[in-house]
């Protein structure tokens, strides 16, 4: 039987960079098509470097997305992100520098750029947003264009300008074989998937009153002899204040986040979900991250 990736004339390693919050999970659910990453209107919610896979018939790309730069936070899962981020920027084929023409150039993103400057591979500026009306900072980021072999206006949010946005990453891939199965849209494993989802629903609910800092463990995941898939995870928080807040009176709060979960996790996998949510705090978390 031959191949089905013989005919693949294009694969890489497409890596998305940016100041926090302008849009790099967005922007890489809509490449992919699916959602991979979970969005959330808290800066830095993107903790590991995310990936996900376009399949198309002239080639493979696979987008890792990075968390978000906070130039001005100083703490040690900061820190760690930033460590996060270099590590994405080696060995890629692209680089997509996010922008968001809502806001002024600052030294977030100048330390983006410093960061991608010397990188010998192809760099394309994309301008988010593009359904807004006029944004006030668009031509600030214009003016950046000569640092990058093409610009692309684009809405994450609606899909406006996704499309050419690909073709431009399939035009600046080298030739090779597919990385992955045709069919695969993620490498990301089941148990983290599931944590990053609880996590996106907590801050959904929560918004400012949580930190970032707040951490997901899936312990368990296993589908019983009822066709029930049954999760049992863990919510660390850092703080006996924020225990109380994620939980809720009455426990309303961590049942709120729990069913908006089980709500998503169903209508993707087709099939009931139960699921086991506790929150417990450790103040240490952070610095027993791998």
């Amino acid at each position: 039987m031959p191949n089905s990736t013989a005919q693949l004339k294009r694969s890489g390693f497409v890596v998305l960079v940016g100041r926090s919050n302008v849009g790099k999970s967005t922007l890489l659910n809509a490449l992919v098509g699916s959602k991979i990453a979970i969005t959330t209107p808290k800066p830095q919610t993107t903790r590991l470097p995310v990936q996900g896979i376009l399949t198309r018939p002239d080639g493979q790309a696979v987008f890792v997305d990075t968390p978000g730069l906070m130039k001005k936070a100083k703490d040690t899962l900061t820190r760690r992100l930033l460590g996060t981020i270099k590590d994405s920027l080696k060995d890629v084929d692209v680089v997509l520098y996010v922008a968001d023409p809502t806001r002024s150039i600052g030294d977030e993103e100048k330390s983006v750029l410093s960061m991608i400057r010397d990188i010998p591979k192809p760099k394309i500026l994309v301008i988010n947003k593009a359904d807004l009306d006029k944004p006030p900072f668009a031509e600030h980021y214009r003016d950046l264009a000569s640092d990058f072999v093409g610009v692309v206006d684009v809405s994450a949010l609606t899909g406006r300008g996704v499309r050419e946005l690909a073709d431009l990453i399939f035009d600046l891939l080298p030739e090779g074989e597919a990385f992955y199965p045709l069919e695969q849209l993620t490498n990301m494993p089941n148990d983290i998937w599931f944590a990053e989802l609880i996590r996106e629903k907590l801050f959904l609910r929560l918004r400012q009153e949580v930190p970032y800092t707040t951490h997901v463990v899936v312990e368990e995941m296993e589908t019983r002899k009822d066709g029930i898939f049954y999760v049992r995870a863990t919510i660390y928080t850092t703080e006996e204040r924020y225990k109380r807040m994620i939980i809720g009176k009455g426990g309303q709060g961590v049942k709120e986040i729990g069913q908006a979960t089980r709500n998503e996790l169903e209508a993707v996998m087709q099939q009931k979900v139960f699921l086991d949510l506790t929150v417990e705090v450790d103040a240490h978390w952070v610095e027993r991250m791998g």
